[in-house]
């Protein structure tokens, strides 16, 4: 069976399915590693005047390739499983872990030098892992340390941190190199890693950068930085483009929405389900959580607080390219404590310099508004 014939059973069912959509969604998110907050740590890094709009088109060319390529490579092998065992190719095909861990490894057992494939194949996915993990562990501790630098930045705690994160995603991890590890993997798959919770972050990443912080403002900040003006029909993707087909996509799938199946024969129990919706909501909640504790601390009447929470800060919106300096030398421990005192102290004078350690090569000047 031929890679075509392998796309195309079933695909007018297929196209109308929920599941189908979400998935696809889900799989642009997190291949694009959008709306998990990998690109802004890891873009943090790079200097104000870097030119990241040649770089989105980049990333973005470079893994739709990429993925096409994957495209053939699991395709043909699926269709070559379907033809040898003789069955149709929806009794062979997997998706999400069933794909990875069993009939692409069934596969290749039926292949010529079947140890030879075997091998490139787990490597592959070893070296796949390893790479998602140091991004994803990165952009957590950047995150946590950007939040709270005067206290992660003094000594080892940030090593720290890190070392803390990693204990608890091992004692986690565990539960998915037991006998059943399949079950627990289905549901961090179905429920927590993509679907519902990417889908939801991506609608509220658009709203922010495109109506809270200003998509014209967003725009002319981008020129400030690389120099030109991108293209126009970004701004037209910020606002409208990208919420609506994400609003779509969520809306269809929560009107469709089917519980969790094992290999579509499999129902789970309900504690099973209710393990699932936790782990959803175990991220989701975090955001209205975050908007009610901040209306709660924020002085003034509702509709101030509002304004206040929903107004861009001021350093933000002024900040300009010749107030970056990029030091040679990062400070030093000494230096960021005196620093943190002297906040501490409230004293201010006519230039504040609020250094990023997490940046050890740049060093941003912040204007004092007193």
């Amino acid at each position: 069976m031929s890679m075509g014939e392998a796309l195309g059973v079933g695909a007018e069912s297929e196209m109308v399915a929920a599941r189908v959509w979400m998935d696809a969604g889900s799989q642009i998110l997190f291949s694009y590693y959008v709306c998990i907050g990998s690109l802004q740590a890891m873009g943090s890094y790079n200097k104000y005047n870097n030119d990241c709009y040649k770089d989105t088109f980049a990333l973005c060319t470079l893994n739709s390739l990429t993925s096409f390529v994957a495209g053939f490579a699991v395709f043909s092998v699926i269709g070559f499983m379907s033809y040898e065992l003789g069955v149709d190719i929806h009794s062979v095909a997997e998706s999400g872990p069933g794909l990875a861990f069993i009939a692409y490894p069934q596969a290749v057992s039926m292949m010529p030098l079947p140890q030879l494939w075997a091998a490139f194949f787990f490597i592959m996915l070893l070296f796949l892992g390893l790479d998602s993990e140091f991004v994803c562990l990165e952009s957590l501790v950047t995150s946590i340390s950007d939040i709270f630098p005067s206290f992660f930045f003094t000594g080892h705690r940030r090593k720290l941190l890190l070392l803390l994160i990693c204990v608890v995603s091992l004692v986690i991890g565990l539960v998915l190199v037991t006998e059943d590890f399949m079950y627990f993997c289905l549901l961090f798959d179905y429920y927590a890693c993509s679907g519902i919770p990417i889908m939801s972050f991506a609608i509220l990443e658009s709203i922010c950068v495109g109506w809270i912080f200003g998509a014209d403002r967003y725009y002319v900040k981008i020129k400030e930085m690389i120099g030109y003006y991108p293209s126009s029909y970004m701004k037209y993707c910020w606002r409208f483009i990208t919420p609506s087909v994400c609003v779509v996509i969520l809306l269809f799938s929560l009107v469709k929405f089917t519980p969790l199946k094992y290999n579509n024969t499999y129902q789970y129990p309900w504690w099973g389900f209710a393990i699932g919706i936790i782990l959803a909501l175990s991220s989701v909640l975090l955001i209205p959580l975050w908007i009610l504790y901040s209306m709660a601390v924020t002085p003034g009447t509702l509709r101030q607080r509002l304004k206040t929470l929903c107004t861009p800060a001021a350093d933000l919106c002024n900040t300009s390219p010749e107030n970056v300096l990029h030091p040679e030398t990062s400070p030093s421990d000494t230096e960021l404590r005196a620093l943190t005192e002297k906040t501490k102290n409230g004293s201010t004078e006519e230039t504040d310099c609020v250094l990023l350690p997490t940046r050890p090569d740049e060093c941003i000047i912040k204007e004092s508004t007193a």
